[in-house]
């Protein structure tokens, strides 16, 4: 009987819980898990359940244990900003007779809702040894030996990043030598879009055998509410989302916006009372106070017992005793005192060191004294001064999000008010420790108007921070590719002076730096524009230093899809060419207004670089360029500076222009422009020609 009644209490003590916990995750009456995923609002299974129609969860029973689907898209997990689903492969495969055995294509399509394929968790991955993408992305190798195990270096497997905001993912793979001479070892070829941290290249995914398990690596996508900023959603108090005790803030790809519960609650900031109060003194672990802590709704006081004084925070100043005796020993508590804050000062010290030393600190130390008297000297910002610049890291003061990090707005409160763009590692790994410390030397030698400048740093914190000026317009490429139907406010003026601070500092980068920089990843969303729209070039955690005696460096390939010059693609052989290359795309998204690879549109298409230089030599320019740059531009101009990308677009890179020339080419064009702006071209629209009036 004492049994079964402590199983009742327990049982019922677990009803009790679920229930508390349900009442903080979905609506009243509604389901909170399919099968053993959970499934919060703003997402729901069942009528009213969730937030809109593009939350509706279908929980799919015929699977044990059930399983959710957005429409026919497997969920795997729900996250805070963020929903992992089940991949799709494109893939075929050969048996050993050299006959096709599987060949099948992938499609994802996120049209019509506020979902889009998260641009810095996913990579576009291809990997075979006889492989051609229908994007034009090849991987070849013809032995084994060449294929390195866990390297997507583009023998074997090649990586590359997607564009922001992407909401179709269709891909096809086909064999170029119906696999002659690589069956031993290769029998199938795949691409697919995959979370970058969950996988890891290896040679057995080359087998027909392990092709299923590939679909077990997760795509995350980004989704958002409201489908407009928080400026506009704040407007409407009855559609706005954001409960209690939390706030908003706009979505990385500007497909609306999300909500986040306030510094000192947590809980689910969609549902009424969904923001709980955290009561931080219950935290026996973690309690902030040394010695009484006093909760308050999203904070909390620390204070000391009556026979003690101080502040009573354990990263204060804890809680003194106060002395009863006579001066000698009050004396000694100065001297008790004196030495608890030595004592806890060596600590501080020793865990800046080691923190320190743990995030390159010794070797940036090296680099930067190595090209003292050539460039500015980097501040070292405290923790504490970063905490306190971006409220905590709040997720409202991300800017930006990249392959290596996130970016934050930061706020000084100076004598005046300083506004600060700090760049935090993603992860903490030798790779991206590199990648920070390398981003930090080559900023160190650059001193150019159109490059972002470089402030400091700060690395006493186990994540290192970069801190560089916050400039205030954002990217170009936000700029330029607006929703559909929509016509960028960027005049043909502007484009043509953006396109020449560009080119002239990446000529500056190429040339006239201390040692040659290649960037590696310019495109239109690492060019930001500032209050007046000067353009400066940005993100140089993927860069490399050039020595002057080399002409091309052996790299891991690195880039975004769209970007990524074919040539080092398929050899890893890095140039300068590479980058000339890449602001050959940038051109043509100026020129016509397009993303640089657009699932969306046709087969011929969607790969703009390759339509571009297409529709130039079959004479129709004018079908591409957008409406605004033929009306404003002179056409001459125009045709000028697409002959320009055409040359920048050349597969071989021996026969690009180099950036020099490329900067003087649009410099003098420019010059041109402004000269001529009282002429009949600027009274008059312009028309292209072989298009009637």
């Amino acid at each position: 009987m004492s049994a079964m009644l402590l199983l009742l209490l327990v049982s019922s003590l677990m009803i009790a819980s679920a229930t508390a916990t349900n009442k903080t995750q979905t609506k009243p009456g509604c389901q909170l898990k399919c099968g053993n995923i959970a499934v919060p609002y703003p997402f729901g299974m069942g009528e009213k359940c969730s937030i809109d129609e593009w939350a509706n969860i279908n929980c799919n029973t015929s699977f044990h244990p059930p399983k959710p689907f957005i429409g026919t898209i497997e969920v795997v997990q729900f996250l805070e900003t963020e929903v992992r689903i089940k991949n799709t492969i494109a893939a075929y495969c050969y048996n050993q007779s050299g006959a096709s055995i599987y060949n099948i294509p992938s499609s994802i399509d996120l049209h019509g809702t506020p979902y889009t394929f998260s641009s810095t968790k996913n990579k576009y991955t291809v990997i075979g040894c006889d492989t051609l993408a229908s994007d034009g992305c090849t991987t070849r190798c013809d032995k084994r030996e060449n294929v390195i195990q866990g390297s997507c270096s583009g023998s074997g497997c090649c990586q590359t990043s997607i564009s922001k905001g992407l909401k179709e993912f269709t891909v096809a793979v086909v064999s170029i030598d119906n696999h002659t001479n690589i069956l031993s070892f290769d029998e199938c070829g795949a691409a697919f879009l995959a979370e970058e941290d969950k996988y890891k290249f290896k040679i057995s995914d080359f087998y027909y055998n392990n092709i299923p398990s590939l679909t077990e690596v997760p795509v995350v996508l980004n989704f958002a509410v409201g489908n407009r900023t928080c400026k506009e959603a704040k407007k409407n108090a009855t559609a706005y989302a954001c409960k209690d005790n939390s706030d908003c803030y706009d979505s990385v790809d500007d497909t609306g916006y999300l909500c986040g519960c306030n510094t000192g609650y947590k809980g689910n900031p969609y549902l009424t009372l969904g923001c709980q109060d955290v009561n931080e003194c219950e935290d026996l672990n973690n309690n902030p106070c040394e010695g009484i802590c006093t909760n308050t709704q999203g904070s909390y006081n620390c204070s000391c017992p009556d026979d003690s004084y101080s502040d009573g925070r354990k990263n204060g100043d804890g809680c003194t005793k106060k002395s009863k005796e006579l001066p000698i020993l009050q004396l000694s508590l100065v001297g008790g005192s004196w030495l608890y804050l030595s004592i806890r000062k060596r600590k501080l010290v020793k865990l800046k060191k080691k923190f320190f030393q743990q995030n390159g600190g010794l070797l940036l130390k090296h680099q930067i004294s190595s090209h003292e008297g050539r460039g500015k000297s980097t501040k070292i910002f405290t923790a504490e001064e970063l905490k306190l610049a971006t409220n905590n890291y709040d997720q409202r003061r991300i800017i930006g999000q990249g392959g290596s990090g996130t970016v934050y707005k930061g706020i000084l409160p100076d004598l005046r008010i300083f506004v600060l763009a700090i760049k935090k590692s993603k992860i903490i790994d030798e790779s991206q420790l590199g990648q920070f410390i390398n981003e930090i030397d080559i900023l160190t030698q650059i001193n150019h108007r159109n490059v972002v400048k470089r402030i400091g740093c700060c690395l006493e914190t186990e994540v290192p921070l970069l801190v560089y000026e916050f400039v205030a317009n954002g990217t170009l490429s936000h700029h330029l590719h607006k929703k559909s139907g929509e016509m960028s406010s960027i005049s043909w003026e502007d484009r043509l002076r953006i396109a020449t601070e560009t080119a002239g500092a990446l000529s500056y980068l190429h040339s006239a730096a201390s040692i040659p920089i290649i960037h590696r990843d310019v495109k239109s969303a690492n060019i930001l524009l500032d209050e007046h729209y000067t353009a400066k070039v940005a993100d140089f955690g993927a860069s490399r230093l050039n020595p002057l005696d080399q002409t091309q460096i052996s790299t891991l390939v690195q880039g975004t899809m769209g970007y990524l010059d074919s040539e080092y693609f398929h050899t890893s052989q890095l140039t300068e060419k590479s980058d000339v290359y890449s602001f050959g795309v940038v051109l043509a998204e100026l020129l016509t207004g397009e993303k640089p690879l657009c699932f969306e549109r046709s087969q011929e298409q969607r790969n703009l670089a390759a339509y571009f230089v297409v529709s130039l030599k079959e004479n129709r320019l004018f079908e591409v360029v957008e409406a605004g740059v033929v009306k404003k531009g002179k056409t001459d101009h125009v045709h000028a500076v697409a002959k320009l990308a055409k040359r920048c677009l050349n597969m071989k890179g021996e026969e690009r222009s180099t950036m020099k020339e490329v900067a003087a080419e649009l410099e003098g064009l420019r010059g041109s422009y402004s000269s001529a702006s009282t002429s009949r071209w600027e009274t008059e629209p312009i028309w292209p020609m072989n298009v009637p009036r």
